[in-house]
């Protein structure tokens, strides 16, 4: 009988132990589960924090602010070539936009060396600031919807049209001389689209054939030279190119807003850029910059 009662207890123990053993897995499994959903959590908000904030802080870090300019747009963004300095409204603002980021005024943004440029062209800007060797592209950059899909633009801080410009001895008066002429254009622009729209839209009955060139200065030889009739982009820029042989023709057409571009993913740096932009809109230092480089 003992016998018979020491083995119902027994088989009552393991049982018992069976089902403490299970409860406590499952519990520690649970605990598990509601730990890593937390630190998942909490680790995506730290990471999306810090993806944020790194866009101005990263660049504090770096005692630079990194940014496109072009070098060859006089009065916009050109490096002269007697000093090596950079000069041109886009410069002027890079500075400002510096100053805000580092707390200092513009000019000792740029006595402090603070903005570090590199040269770029419409084919190259986009790409630069995609693989982050700049932070932003001041550099005539017009702004457009489908650009918008890949960067962050800010308010414009200009407006230009596009214009078409021609040596004196050909004779062109108007767009509607030119048909058949080989009209020279910047490789990565939206010239060429501008253009053929602008033909199209007022039923010109012209044909034009069109070059890519990697720059103005090599569209403006080429100009020179003959081998193209006519140089177009944008008439603020064709006007530092313009001397007493050439002659721009009185078309204004593709209305370009010029806007400063970071990368999409840098919200925090955008928002910066665009409020300089805007401040400086609003108070008149942009004016007094257009008119400090003569630009109409």
């Amino acid at each position: 009988m003992k016998k018979r009662v020491l083995s119902v207890a027994l088989i009552g123990c393991m049982a018992a132990a069976l089902l403490s053993g299970c409860g406590s897995s499952s519990s520690k499994e649970t605990k598990a589960e509601t730990k890593t959903e937390t630190t998942a959590e909490t680790t995506g908000e730290t990471t999306a924090a810090a993806t944020t904030a790194g866009g101005v802080q990263k660049i504090v870090d770096a005692g630079k602010l990194k940014v496109g300019c072009k070098v060859d747009v006089p009065s916009f963004g050109y490096q002269n070539t007697s000093t090596g300095e950079y000069e041109g409204l886009e410069i002027d603002l890079s500075y400002a936009i510096a100053g805000e980021i580092f707390g200092v005024t513009a000019e000792e943004a740029k006595e402090q060396g603070l903005v570090e440029f590199q040269g770029v062209t419409a084919k190259t800007r986009g790409p630069l600031l995609d693989n982050g060797e700049v932070d932003m592209v001041a550099a005539t950059y017009t702004i457009t919807d489908e650009r918008k899909e890949s960067w962050n633009f800010s308010t414009p801080y200009f407006q230009d049209a596009l214009g078409l410009m021609c040596l004196t001895a050909t004779g062109y008066t108007s767009m509607e001389d030119i048909d058949g002429a080989i009209i020279g254009v910047a490789q990565g622009s939206t010239t060429k689209d501008a253009i053929q729209a602008y033909i199209d839209e007022n039923n010109l009955g012209i044909t034009v054939e069109f070059q890519e060139f990697d720059g103005y200065p090599a569209l403006s030889a080429a100009l020179s030279a003959g081998n193209i009739d006519i140089f177009s982009v944008d008439r603020a820029i064709l006007a530092g190119y313009n001397d007493d042989t050439t002659m721009i023709l009185p078309e204004r057409f593709g209305t370009q807003d010029y806007g400063v571009a970071t990368a999409l993913s840098n919200t925090e740096l955008a928002e910066v850029v665009d409020k300089v932009v805007t401040d400086m809109k609003a108070d008149g230092s942009m004016d007094e910059l257009i008119k400090k480089w003569g630009i109409e």
